[in-house]
């Protein structure tokens, strides 16, 4: 009987970029920190590409199953020395915490940080209010601890500790939606590199000590402080990074652009957008984000962040909508309703301040003579002013 792997909306980074990982492996022969599986310097490549350049194998290097030569693609638009900092502290076996508002891809950075360094990306905890500290440390299986007693057996390790037993990198996103208390299990775990096991005191599993490799990436969003603010005792034990918006227009344009079309290719739909469309659609985004125009007009800004991710999710949206309404409406006609659904999710009463942005910067464009943003300025009745 032939069986097969069900399909997946989303494959792990290890199992999406498997094989430029091995090329980088067999490429870069240099030291490596103990547990890794590419060097640092293969890492950076791995996260911010070749800049175009194709990459060639030694002979001796060369195997079945791998390209001589190869360009690696950048997969997360940011600073270089941004990534390289991150390496060296992991590098370190020092915990790492990436922070900054919501949607600027820490998650996604630390997924690929975790599949070039270990091979794995899934030793994850997802931080939430209900995170309890056996989803950090570990648990129990119930029906093996009353039939035979605390056991290595009856034992359910954590992410974090199958992280440590096996020298990998764990992962924590949203460490500070987490209950302090909660939080505060990470500072002897990040100090002592062990767990202890009391329930199996006098056994070889009492104790459980961090593999050589072993360290954990954290992410949070500034947006959360407060919620459940990190004590100063174990922000002390990681290396803080802070990863900002992305500062070019044409990478963001082209980051948007090139995630929607993947979106879009995942469920066999062509991605039929105009680049000038997804251009007006990234401006209007960074403005309001920032709250000053290209121009250097000033905007209000609203209280939602108007991330690049959300950039996505619209331009995501568009195309959805030219692939299964096609000739139903020019697209463009859709960009404001979505623009308001965005501006208005954390406060309603937002949406006046998009009608602002469209009186404002969207007026003074149109009367410049742009015919794109003059469309758009025609279709302001859309946002119910």
């Amino acid at each position: 009987m032939t069986t097969t792997t069900p399909a997946r909306q989303v494959d792990p980074a290890e199992h999406a970029y498997a094989s430029e990982l091995a090329f980088l492996a067999a490429y870069d022969g240099g030291p490596r920190p103990p547990g890794w599986r590419l060097t640092p310097r293969a890492v950076v490549t791995f996260i911010t590409g070749s800049d175009g350049r194709e990459l060639e194998l030694a002979k001796e290097d060369r195997r079945d199953g791998l390209p001589n030569k190869l360009a690696v693609p950048a997969k997360f638009v940011g600073e270089r020395a941004l990534v390289e900092r991150c390496v060296v502290t992991l590098a370190g076996e020092r915990g790492l915490l990436l922070v900054g508002e919501p949607g600027t891809a820490k998650s996604m950075l630390s997924e690929l940080l975790s599949a070039a360094v270990c091979g794995s990306s899934e030793l994850v905890v997802q931080g939430t209010a209900g995170t309890t500290e056996d989803q950090l440390r570990y648990g129990w299986n119930y029906a093996l601890l009353l039939a035979h007693g605390p056991s290595s057996e009856a034992l359910v390790p954590s992410p974090i500790l199958s992280a440590m037993r096996t020298g990998a990198v764990a992962r924590v996103e949203e460490i500070t939606r987490c209950l302090p208390e909660v939080q505060d299990a990470l500072v002897s775990l990040l100090s002592d590199r062990r767990i202890a096991v009391p329930e199996l005191a006098g056994t070889d599993g009492a104790t459980v000590h961090a593999a050589p490799g072993f360290t954990l990436i954290a992410t949070a969003n500034l947006r959360d402080r407060g919620v459940s603010e990190m004590s100063a005792a174990l922000k002390r034990r990681f290396n803080f990074e802070t990863v900002g918006p992305i500062g070019d227009l044409a990478a963001e344009t082209a980051l948007v652009g090139k995630q929607a079309r993947a979106a879009l290719e995942r469920v066999k739909a062509p991605f039929a957008v105009d680049d000038a469309v997804l251009e007006a659609l990234v401006t209007a985004f960074r403005d309001l984000r920032e709250g000053r125009s290209v121009e250097g007009w000033d905007v209000e800004r609203p209280s939602t962040v108007m991330s690049t991710a959300e950039a996505v999710a619209v331009a995501t949206s568009l195309g959805l909508a030219q692939a299964y309404f096609p000739g139903d409406r020019d697209v463009l006609s859709l960009l404001p309703g979505h623009l308001l659904g965005v501006v208005r999710k954390d406060d309603p009463a937002d949406g006046a301040k998009l009608l602002g942005y469209w009186d404002g910067a969207v007026r003074r464009r149109a009367e410049d003579g742009a015919r794109l943003w003059r469309r758009l300025w025609e279709l302001r009745d859309v946002l119910g002013g």
